[in-house]
């Protein structure tokens, strides 16, 4: 494998001139006014819209920059270990970006000193060269998916070692990527090196013209559970009383409709269950809480700082940064985005705290991850309504049965762990190749 970063030339320099030229026309014309909509919508920060521009918020800080770019919530909370390991050498610093304020908020309450988040600039060239010329990374990380042309190209046009980690790249997203297969390759082959989540991710990679492409297994399976406020836990639990729980979590849009016909067949048998739903975008509590309430639950949202009573029948977990709460409040856990297509949510932060899985029948974004989770449990996977609730009444008539699948996962989970070594190592072995150039 060749690290030392080269400039694209030849034929790999002209692939895809055409779809590039498109998408770069694209971007620039659209841009303005995509921001403005998101800002509108409440999915960007006002007061930091300059970095989605390129234009930085803070000095670059001395020494040597590892810039380490993630879509959202999950790859960012995925990297910390990484940041913290990056970060044991002195004389670094740490730049996170993301694209999302959830993401952002998470990050300004969990990065280490020598670590610091900024927004990723819209990917049209201008802002992207913004802001290269002001951070001038050592090195930079993408994690997981985020093929952006304009900030891939630019930055591998300014010679800077490049890595894709804890790569992840969906059948759907590997079908688009083949309707323009030269600028899929001329992407692709920015990077010096891929660290696959499973063979199947490897395989598509290469089929798309990546370089030294290894299968590292996911960062997520090395991050360390998620944390729980132990006050806020005893006061929920306190509520909830010996009730059992279903908990649907991360659930998305179309979803939760799916959830409350099986929390009101659940009840037909235990009338006495109550269902926590925790949706990957708080923000759709008000929205979810009305549905709710037309489908005739008495129904409450956390985020309206309460806790379920005694005749609450569904709980809408609206909050920032509680999963780990309701995880650890519920013995088994249905994870969403996978009784619609969607291509399913992490599941190894349940099965870290030793919970069973539930889960629909569209988990590709985590394919390999599931099938060793469920292989492990022997069970678990739901396609309608009327199995979750099959199975979640099971599991909550047989505690012992959802103990021993509950056990499986955290197996299954503990195996699937060592991304972050291998990551570390690509680190520093990219870091020296640079320094000696």
């Amino acid at each position: 494998m060749k690290l030392r970063p080269q400039r694209i030339s030849g034929e790999r320099a002209r692939g895809g001139g055409v779809a590039l030229a498109l998408y770069r026309g694209v971007m620039r014309a659209l841009s303005p006014s995509v921001l403005r909509r998101r800002a509108r919508n409440g999915k960007e920060d006002p007061s930091r819209l300059s970095e989605r521009k390129g234009v930085a918020s803070r000095a670059r800080p001395v020494g040597t920059l590892i810039w380490i770019h993630g879509a959202s919530v999950g790859e960012s909370l995925a990297i910390l270990p990484l940041v913290a390991a990056l970060l044991e050498k002195s004389g670094r610093n740490v730049l996170v970006t993301t694209g999302t304020v959830t993401s952002a908020k998470l990050m300004a309450e969990r990065l280490p000193s020598c670590a610091f988040h900024q927004y990723v600039p819209i990917d049209a060239a201008d802002c992207v060269r913004r802001f290269l010329d002001h951070w001038r990374p050592d090195l930079a990380l993408f994690v997981d998916s985020e093929l952006w042309p304009n900030l891939i190209l630019e930055t591998h046009a300014r010679g800077i070692p490049m890595a894709l980690v804890n790569a992840r790249l969906s059948g759907r997203s590997f079908r688009g990527w083949n309707r323009a297969p030269q600028l899929a390759r001329r992407i692709v082959s920015c990077f010096d090196a891929c660290l696959a989540q499973d063979a199947e991710i490897a395989n598509r990679l290469i089929a798309l013209g990546a370089r030294g492409v290894r299968i590292a297994g996911s960062l997520k399976a090395d991050v360390p559970p998620l944390p729980v406020d132990a006050e806020a836990l005893r006061a929920f639990m306190d509520a909830a009383g010996v009730r059992p729980i279903f908990l649907a979590a991360s659930t998305h849009n179309g979803e939760e409709e799916l959830v409350m016909r099986a929390a009101a067949e659940l009840r037909k048998t235990r009338p006495d269950v109550l269902t926590v739903i925790v949706p990957r975008h708080p923000q759709r509590g008000p929205e979810i809480e009305s549905s709710a309430k037309t489908h005739g639950f008495r129904v409450v949202r956390r985020a309206a700082s309460a806790l379920p009573g005694a005749d609450t029948e569904l709980y809408v977990a609206d909050t920032l940064g509680e999963l780990g709460l309701f995880y650890r409040a519920a013995p088994f856990a249905f994870l969403g985005k996978s009784l619609v297509i969607g291509g399913g949510q992490n599941p190894l932060e349940a099965a870290q705290l030793q919970r069973a899985i539930l889960t629909g029948p569209y988990t590709e974004n985590f394919a390999e991850t599931f099938r060793v989770l469920l292989d492990a449990q022997g069970e678990g996977r739901v396609h309608s309504a009327e199995e979750l609730a099959a199975c979640t009444l099971d599991l909550i008539a047989d505690p012992e049965k959802c103990a021993r699948l509950a056990a499986g996962a955290k197996r299954a989970a503990d195996s699937l762990g060592g991304a972050l070594a291998t990551t570390v190592k690509l680190t520093e072995t990219l870091l020296a190749h640079h320094a000696a150039a």
